[in-house]
């Protein structure tokens, strides 16, 4: 995309992309252009639609070095939060839709996600590993207060006593405390809260339809209250943006009853780089440069490196200090590299209607 069509780009109300793009595997492309007419694009102020995912299966597993669990369940395709810095927004591309607006507003949800769970769990050898809960997307996205899709699936996880981990920037996970409680008693949850920066302006533009920062605080104190083991990643740095905070995140975190942190470096992935440097563009033009050379420094001159143990942290000088920064502010503050591991050995699988009974 040419310097100019970047520069004409105007920010959208409560989204975070500024274009629709299309996906990679398209056939064909489509710019939005002024005329002059002053009429609006077809795309500016798009609301929010949600389909059914008629998906077969709900776990996801995964070989990844980089990954501390190796299955996963996503509730949802796309995220209204539209944070313009998501890995995921590629896979909306697989779909034949567009990784920019179409990834925050044409949503796919997964109503029978907990069906299909359970169906999972009580295959012959099944074997208990934690599963993490929102991964690519957030499970605690706006639509889950309506759905509650995320929850369906936590009742699975309880009546089975299996161990899941949580990955969320939601105030909505509050929610659910009943459920966490008895969850984390028997060492069966550990919940992350995803704090990018404390800056409320800009975190509405980075992350438009997440929870504000100060509410992801005290989501953390009221989970750490309630006994739910909680830790922050600071993720991602973003260079320039949001690295100098770094220090003054783990100590707000740390302050909020977080008992561990990790952090990942700011990754563009395929179609995200060209969104992110829009809406850097868009945002911050006067920083756009600076960031853009902070982040291909980290990643050998290019926008991305996709290798596996490097394509969280970065490499070169500057990751390095990053890397160096985080270790000794998290040794200052006696913040864990992660939490405890979760019991995996109280899963048991209900009796159910049709059941043969057991001789003893």
């Amino acid at each position: 995309m040419s310097q100019t069509s970047i520069d004409r780009r105007a920010a959208i109300k409560g989204r975070g992309a500024v274009s629709n793009a299309g996906g990679r595997f398209e056939s064909r492309r489509h710019e939005a252009f002024d005329d002059g007419w002053d009429a609006p694009p077809d795309d500016a102020r798009p609301s929010t639609e949600v389909q059914v995912d008629a998906s077969r299966s709900v776990l996801t597993y995964n070989d990844s070095p980089d990954l501390p669990f190796d299955r996963s369940i996503n509730p949802y395709r796309g995220c209204e939060h539209g944070c313009i810095y998501c890995f995921a927004r590629p896979t909306h591309a697989y779909l034949g839709l567009s990784p920019g607006l179409d990834f925050e507003t044409r949503l796919f949800a997964k109503p029978d996600a907990a069906a299909l769970l359970e169906a999972a769990l009580r295959k012959p050898g099944y074997a208990c590993q934690p599963i993490a809960l929102g991964v690519n997307t957030d499970a605690y996205q706006p639509i889950e207060r309506r759905l509650e899709i995320t929850r369906s699936v936590l009742e699975v996880m309880r009546r089975y006593r299996h161990p899941v981990t949580i990955i969320t920037k939601s105030a909505l996970i509050e929610r659910d405390l009943d459920m966490l409680r008895d969850l984390a008693a028997d060492r069966l949850v550990s919940v992350y809260l995803s704090v990018t920066t404390l800056d409320g302006e800009l975190a509405r533009k980075l992350e438009p339809r997440a929870a504000a920062p100060h509410r992801r605080l005290e989501t953390i104190r009221r989970l750490a209250d309630a006994g739910v083991p909680v830790s922050a990643l600071v993720a991602p740095v973003i260079p320039v943006l949001t690295d100098p905070e770094l220090d003054s995140i783990l100590a707000a975190v740390r302050d909020a009853g977080a008992r561990a942190a990790g952090y990942i470096l700011l990754r563009l992935p395929l179609e995200v780089s060209p969104l992110f440097q829009e809406w850097l563009q868009t945002h911050y033009p006067l920083k756009a440069e600076h960031v853009m050379t902070r982040v291909r420094d980290t990643r050998g001159g290019k926008d991305y490196d996709s290798r596996f143990g490097v394509r969280f942290k970065g490499t070169g000088a500057f990751a390095d200090a990053i890397a160096q920064r985080f270790a000794l502010a998290c040794r200052r503050l006696g913040l864990q590299p992660r939490e405890d591991s979760l019991d995996g050995s109280l899963f048991r699988v209900p009796a159910q209607s049709g059941d043969q009974l057991g001789l003893f």
